[in-house]
């Protein structure tokens, strides 16, 4: 082989992975809990990313996903923390205050 030849080789083996589609990395998104409601929710969640719950109310309260996909139990002033691992909506609610809800959408 010649050295042209091997250095082109070479080239296109040292590019290759750079373009073959690196994922993005993952995010985190919070939901702040104030006030019996969730704060707004990111419109660019994608699967892998972590959601922050943060509760700033004096009650208990969860993040339950209505699919079973995450159960989040978040005492007065406490923050936990959720994988998103599907795509598509996911609708949630406070287990312990059912008129507290919402849906999360998310992106492959």
């Amino acid at each position: 082989m010649s050295a042209g030849r091997f250095a082109a080789l070479a080239l296109t083996v040292a590019v290759a992975p750079l373009s073959s589609g690196v994922a993005a990395a993952a995010r985190l998104h919070r939901v702040v809990i104030d006030h019996m409601k969730f704060g707004p929710l990111s419109a660019n969640v994608r699967v892998g990313d972590a959601i922050l719950w943060i509760n700033h109310d004096m009650f208990q309260h969860s993040a339950t996903a209505r699919d079973g996909s995450f159960d989040v139990d978040l005492a007065p002033g406490k923050s936990g923390k959720t994988i998103v691992r599907k795509t598509g909506a996911i609708a949630f609610a406070c287990k312990y205050h059912p008129g507290m809800t919402g849906v999360i959408k998310v992106a492959p």
